[in-house]
């Protein structure tokens, strides 16, 4: 009786054993970050890309996890030597994800160390490629989007193959060795100071030939001005000679004008202070007046 108690506790026990083990061979989960590819006996059947608990084959059907993600990896920073000889330090990170788990899992065993050894790989011989296709100046002006750009576009030339894409390839730093660090800041200098006499110059130019364009206006203004002043005085002595013609168109209104232009004349000549002496000639017509010859 006892025998028959310890080989039904020890049949009990293998049950639960045997449960637990059928249940973890039997299920498993993917999360919302990852694909579930599931394996039989070494052979890819299916990749499950929603979250959730799934059944397989216990024993013959295993499952790798692939990150659905996307992945960031820092490389190392390296000497990159321009096209005109300088030397650069570039330091990059690389943005990237897989975008087909079954190339991922045949090629590169699922595995993230290799996936990050293949990009960062593919990444440093696209900058090392695009740096030193271009001269240090050219470098340092492309910096930014422009190089970014350039690096992740040929860096992604084979990723496929291994059902990866690199979608940026960022350099976070450009960097110059220190021993010609100041040789080339000093050019630099030297340069944009060229550059900046080059726009004043320019800029003076410009001035000058805008002074020179509104001085020739203003003269020709002042020209035109002086022109029209003219002929409005030669039109209005006209008409004053005009008037008067037709004012003393008689000998009676000649003579009256006589009169009273001599008048005129001889108020002007004893204007001011003092006795004043007048000599006229006796056919003057002042003489006449004060002789009383005068015609009215």
């Amino acid at each position: 009786m006892k025998k028959t108690f310890t080989f039904i506790k020890a049949a009990v026990i293998l049950a639960i054993l045997f449960v637990v083990f059928m249940s973890g061979s039997l299920f498993y989960t993917v999360e919302p970050h990852e694909y579930g590819v599931v394996m039989h006996l070494g052979r890819i059947t299916r990749v499950t890309d929603e979250a959730g608990l799934y059944t397989k084959m216990p024993f013959f059907e295993t499952v790798r996890y692939v990150p659905k993600d996307l992945q960031i990896y820092d490389i190392l920073p390296s000497d990159i030597i321009t096209k005109d000889k300088k030397s650069m330090i570039a330091d990059d990170f690389i943005l990237w994800k897989v975008t087909d788990p079954v190339k991922f899992t045949q090629t590169l065993n699922a595995s993230t160390r290799s996936a990050e050894d293949r990009v960062g790989v593919a990444v440093y011989n696209a900058t090392k490629n695009t740096i030193s296709s271009m001269s240090q100046d050219e470098v340092i002006a492309a910096r930014g989007e422009q190089l970014t750009n350039l690096i992740t576009t040929d860096s992604n030339s084979d990723m496929a193959g291994y059902g990866l894409t690199i979608v940026q390839a960022q350099i976070k730093a450009l960097d110059l060795p220190d021993d010609n660090k100041e040789a080339v800041y000093e050019r630099m200098i030297s340069e944009r100071q060229n550059i900046a006499a080059a726009y004043k110059a320019q800029g003076d130019s410009q001035a000058q030939k805008i002074r020179n364009d509104t001085n020739r206006q203003i003269t020709i203004m002042e020209a035109e001005a002086e022109k029209q002043a003219a002929i409005i005085e030669a039109e209005g002595e006209a008409q004053y000679m005009q008037t008067l013609a037709e004012a003393y168109n008689t000998p009676e209104k000649a003579d009256f004008y006589n009169y009273i232009r001599s008048l005129d004349a001889l108020k002007t000549s004893m204007a001011g202070r003092g006795d004043k002496t007048v000599i006229l000639d006796k056919d003057s017509e002042i003489a006449k007046i004060l002789y009383g010859t005068a015609v009215h």
